[in-house]
């Protein structure tokens, strides 16, 4: 008889990742979004603009790269020990850095960038890798 805690661990690491209808469609858009708005924040500091006006941008840049991350959630929680996913949790820690280190915030958010485009545009095959527990989830599908 399977046992409560193998369910919940099925339930939380399937080895099938979870999908729902029009996520790639919904993927595209959170990322759309989410890159235009973290350009609007970022150029905003470049250049400048008051605190009050860029709160929003901030708001919506965070709100969105969330959502994103929540997708990737909720497929399967073996992303978050992906590269992919540790240059993300790397990246909230950095834009946290902001509020601490405000007179640094423009190099924050460029590197912060940085690592954005790279992690997204490096082959799959670096993105995905299991950087923690590869042998533990060694079965586990690439990607969704």
């Amino acid at each position: 008889m399977e046992t409560n805690r193998s369910k919940f661990i099925r339930t939380l690491f399937p080895i099938v990742p979870r999908v729902f209808p029009f996520r790639r469609g919904v993927r595209i858009a959170l990322r759309t979004a989410h890159i235009f708005t973290s350009g609007v924040l970022l150029g905003g500091y470049i250049f400048n603009e008051p605190t009050t006006v860029l709160e929003p941008w901030l708001w919506y840049s965070v709100i969105t790269g969330l959502l994103l991350f929540a997708i990737d959630l909720y497929a399967t929680l073996v992303i978050l020990f992906e590269l992919h996913a540790i240059a993300v949790i790397v990246k909230i820690i950095l834009l946290a850095l902001v509020f601490v280190v405000w007179e640094y915030r423009v190099s924050l958010l460029i590197f912060i960038l940085v690592i954005g485009a790279i992690t997204s545009h490096m082959p799959g095959r670096f993105r995905h890798k299991l950087v923690l527990f590869r042998s533990r989830f060694a079965e586990y599908p690439r990607r969704v």
